[in-house]
């Protein structure tokens, strides 16, 4: 099957003689569109509404035997490629979504079709090891010829996981063990922590806290929970920990009318986070670190300036807090660099970044002091999957060969601009407009015309993504192009202009 799709993928093209408008422009023939691998469909294709009678059927049969209530259709992934996701009833819709931000080069790319295609690679995805007792012999190499190859300035240790909540589970779990060396020093582990560890008290249970912002997402475990305050679903009924939480800026757009405004809401929150620091020393609670996404992405597509973010890391050193950037989901170029962090130009390199989604496995990046002193204090069965690495070495390889950060930059551009076009047409529909990269999104009057949005993009074959109260966001791969951009401004046009 593997080899009848790479066949008829690769002899997929484009029609020379068809036509398709463009937003901003008149046309642009198909020919100038076509991507740099031929395994891109030309255009949505709609036979039923979504979800069509299969997917509702399936549904059924799923709701049988689990909560199904957030699936939205069921898919065909044998027949999706590119940019494009084809679902059980033959529908096929321009991903902008891509899972949740979470699928790099697109789908059924033709170099990892051929990469799982060579036999030495079998074995790589048969036998899943238990790695941190019995890694493969070619583990050190994989990781540098991946995760290494792309390691952030100034951290040169990496430890993988299975997906984003576990990488920022046990980011948490590597802060609090550099802090706890730091304070014990060179005293050697007494009885009476051993002994009190084990029943949850301390001082073999410190009282340390990660600091995090309203409006963040960073996962779903215990931990992480704790520090994810964006939609009261996912907290809810949950048991959680006193954890200090600081406001995050509510930037107001456009930026270029804002700009003293928007310089005293993140000094009021940058001195938030001071505060709060110090008011949980106060109460014996030490803020052993702060985690920060670079755009909040579930809590509504937050941005604040790179001079928030490097201010925020000038507070993280000045109280002796480790500085964790969760690049879940912005990281792996689609903002224009491989990872979103760089863009603030930090003096000091963050301490820990996480990541998951488009690096096709989780875990974390750290500096050399962060490294466990000990084995299994960082420790599950898998630790990750080295499958995952051979697959993320060939998606590194892709976006240096056809420069994808660049594309990423030329795309969202593109995007962007249609989208700012939009708002000066459509201001009682569409506000905030705002991205970096092919990271934007923009705001709706509320929830109910946001989901109404999305439900009538996807009939007319296009997938999008909400966020926040009121948000709309896009996730594309790094190989949406700017037509691609042009096509879903074509028709998110007309939806905008029939819209009632």
């Amino acid at each position: 099957m593997a080899s009848m799709l790479l066949s008829r993928q690769l002899t997929c093209c484009l029609q020379q003689n068809s036509r398709l408008l463009v937003f901003g422009h008149r046309y642009i023939s198909q020919a100038a569109a076509k991507i740099d691998v031929d395994f891109d469909y030309d255009g949505p294709l709609m036979k039923t509404e979504v979800p069509g009678p299969r997917s509702r059927e399936l549904m059924k049969q799923l709701s049988g035997i689990q909560n199904a209530d957030a699936v939205h259709f069921f898919c065909n992934y044998e027949e999706s490629r590119g940019n494009y996701l084809v679902d059980v009833d033959g529908n096929r819709m321009l991903d902008l979504y891509s899972q949740i931000s979470s699928i790099p080069i697109g789908y059924s790319h033709p170099s990892l079709i051929k990469l799982l295609q060579q036999p030495q690679n079998l074995s790589t995805f048969v036998n899943r090891p238990a790695l941190g007792i019995l890694p493969p012999e070619n583990f050190a190499e994989r990781l540098k010829e991946s995760l290494l190859s792309v390691a952030p300035k100034g951290l040169p240790q990496v430890i993988t996981m299975a997906c984003g909540s576990c990488s920022n589970e046990n980011a948490f779990k590597a802060i609090f063990l550099w802090y706890r060396n730091k304070e014990r020093g060179h005293n050697n582990i007494t009885k009476e922590e051993l002994e009190s560890c084990i029943i949850n008290q301390p001082p073999g249970c410190p009282d340390y806290a990660m600091l995090s912002f309203m409006g963040s997402f960073h996962g779903r475990t215990l931990g992480c929970l704790a520090t994810t305050h964006s939609k009261a679903i996912h907290k809810l009924d949950i048991p959680s920990l006193d954890w200090p939480i600081a406001p995050f800026p509510r930037l107001k757009y456009p930026l270029e009318d804002f700009v003293k405004e928007n310089q005293q809401e993140e000094a009021r929150c940058l001195e938030e986070v001071e505060d709060l620091i110090v008011k949980y020393r106060k109460k014996k609670k030490i803020v052993a670190g702060i985690i920060v996404e670079p755009i909040q992405s579930e809590g509504g597509d937050n941005h604040a300036s790179d001079d928030f973010f490097r201010k925020l890391r000038d507070i993280a050193r000045k109280h002796g807090c480790a500085f964790l950037v969760d690049e879940v989901q912005t990281g792996c170029g689609c903002t224009g660099k491989f990872w979103a962090h760089e863009h603030w130009g930090l003096d000091d390199p963050a301490d820990v970044v996480s990541f998951s989604k488009k690096m096709m496995t989780g875990g974390f990046f750290h500096k050399e002091e962060f490294r466990p002193n000990a084995p299994y204090r960082i420790f599950n069965t898998w630790l990750g999957d080295p499958s995952k690495n051979l697959l993320l070495a060939e998606v590194i390889k892709v976006i240096k060969r056809e420069d994808l950060l660049n594309n990423a930059t030329h795309a969202g551009k593109a995007l962007l601009t249609g989208l700012l076009d939009l708002q000066a047409r459509y201001p009682h529909l569409i506000s905030r407009v705002r991205g970096r990269g092919t990271f934007c999104s923009f705001d709706t009057p509320n929830d109910a015309t946001r989901n109404k949005l999305i439900t009538i993009a996807r009939n007319k074959g296009v997938v999008l993504g909400g966020c926040g109260d009121r948000s709309i966001r896009f996730r594309p791969t790094l190989i949406f192009k700017d037509h691609h951009a042009h096509l879903f401004l074509n028709i998110f046009s007309d939806i905008l202009a029939n819209f009632k």
